[in-house]
């Protein structure tokens, strides 16, 4: 305020000589000062600020051309004039100001010294990859060769193996394409188109379960079996079976330890009781056992519901009566559980979250239906409803023959829910209990929503080899 004061009375004491030099009669008295005037300029002490401001002191004044201070911090010229009629400088955008910066900076960055990089540790550097998302990984591995190596690399899969899971993929069928599949990555909410050049384009090959990153398929008639990695094309024929069975198998996978590099096993049973294990470590078919004789034959199999796989134990479904069949992969123990199913109940499938075994299907009355989830309660063995499809979301479905499709049960669901008026896509996430619309799925260079016929989920990752 003291400065302002100041500089309001310099002012006022240039406008009392300019109107003096107004009112005198010639040019020649201009600069001559009347004897009884005592005329004083006082100049104002200099006072240094933190800022730069601009100050317009008198914008009345259209006579004196309003000369504009501009006060400047750590200068000792900071009390300048600027000529009349010429304005101020403009503030520059903060985009401008910031533009030598950054250019400073990037330049800096390309002169770091690249002694520091060639030192970088490599197990570290493989433990920053390990944990980048797979999509990014596989733009990372097209910078060079030693880079894309690191697939194949031992540490490198343990690194991964350290990693915790990332929300499952899901491998999927469409009814136009039975012989290419999609994969759906929940995180980004995009679909990708694969090509697995090893399957066998003149048979109709469908996935069936997965483990550790693999996914096995089994061909339409039920004859051969393949093990294959979407990620990277990793492929396995395996053997033929002993057994030759021509009527529909339930199909199970486990791994044998903590990753697929440790060895995987695929269990296939059908309703008469045959069954056989395959184990990866000897690449061949072997029959166990037998089942026990608590348990009913024929097993009635539902062939719409997954398998759910636990550890080392597998369950499957079934019907008359209702419960489930489950076989230890370690022990080689069949067992049974009569469970019977919640009412008006149809096209149900079992799931697995956290090792909880847990119910998907469609709850039909009257007109209305709705998708509910249930979870097994181990001490009763009886199924508890713990949540249900938005209401709004139901109301779409209201007199419609709706059918349900389970595309993946591990933690994170899909589901398909069609009719002749509609097909939508949903999932449905256990820990958080939230229902997501799935966007569609349309093939590369195509306009045409595809509709989805099978699929099953599973953990992508990068180091499983079939």
């Amino acid at each position: 305020m003291e400065v302002l004061a100041m500089l309001r009375q310099l002012i006022g004491q240039v406008k009392q000589l300019l109107e003096l030099q107004s009112s005198s009669p010639s040019s020649s008295s201009l600069l001559a000062v009347p004897p009884n005037i005592s005329f004083h300029l006082q100049t104002p002490p200099l006072v240094h600020l933190p800022r730069c401001y601009f100050l317009n002191l008198d914008e009345n004044s259209a006579e004196d051309s309003c000369y504009n201070i501009i006060m400047t911090a750590g200068k000792s010229e900071n009390l300048k004039m600027l000529e009349p009629g010429k304005p101020p400088p403009k503030k520059k955008a903060r985009k401008e100001r910031n533009q030598g910066k950054v250019t400073g900076t990037s330049c800096s960055i390309e002169n770091l010294d690249q002694q520091i990089w060639k030192e970088f540790p490599e197990d570290l550097f493989e433990a920053v990859v390990a944990r980048l998302p797979v999509a990014t990984f596989f733009r990372f591995r097209l910078v060079c060769r030693k880079w894309n190596s690191m697939l194949t690399s031992q540490s490198f899969s343990e690194e991964c193996a350290q990693v915790r899971q990332p929300q499952p993929w899901f491998y999927t069928i469409t009814h136009e394409n039975v012989n290419t599949g999609a994969m759906y990555d929940p995180t980004l909410k995009k679909w990708h188109h694969p090509t697995i050049p090893a399957l066998p384009t003149k048979l109709i090959v469908l996935p069936v379960a997965s483990a550790g990153g693999l996914v096995c398929f089994l061909d339409i008639g039920h004859r051969s079996f393949y093990v294959c990695n979407p990620l990277t094309r990793s492929f396995k024929e395996l053997p033929a079976r002993s057994v030759k069975v021509w009527s529909r198998v339930a199909v199970g996978m486990t791994l044998c330890g903590k990753s697929a590099g440790e060895g995987y096993n695929i269990l296939w049973v059908g309703c008469d009781g045959e069954f056989e294990v395959y184990d990866s470590r000897n690449n061949s078919w072997a029959r166990p056992g037998t089942m026990t004789s608590n348990i009913k034959l024929p097993l009635a199999l539902n062939f719409k519901s997954q398998t759910v796989s636990i550890g080392s134990k597998l369950y499957f479904m079934r019907s008359d009566p209702d419960g489930i069949v489950s076989y230890d992969m370690v022990s080689g123990v069949w067992k049974q559980f009569i469970i019977p199913a919640p009412l008006h109940l149809s096209d149900h499938t079992l799931a697995e979250c956290g090792g909880r075994i847990m119910l998907v299907g469609l709850l039909s009355k009257n007109a209305a239906t709705c998708v509910c989830i249930w979870e097994l309660q181990k001490m009763t063995l009886l199924w508890k409803e713990v949540d249900r499809m938005p209401n709004i979301w139901c109301l779409e479905f209201y007199g419609k023959h709706v059918r349900m499709t389970c595309l993946g049960n591990k933690g994170l669901l899909m589901l398909s829910l069609r009719s002749r008026q509609m097909n939508r896509l949903v999932t449905y996430d256990f820990s958080s209990r939230e229902w997501m619309k799935v966007p569609g799925c349309v093939l590369p260079r195509g306009k045409k929503r595809q509709w989805i016929a099978c699929g099953t989920a599973f953990h992508p990752c990068l180091t499983a080899v079939a």
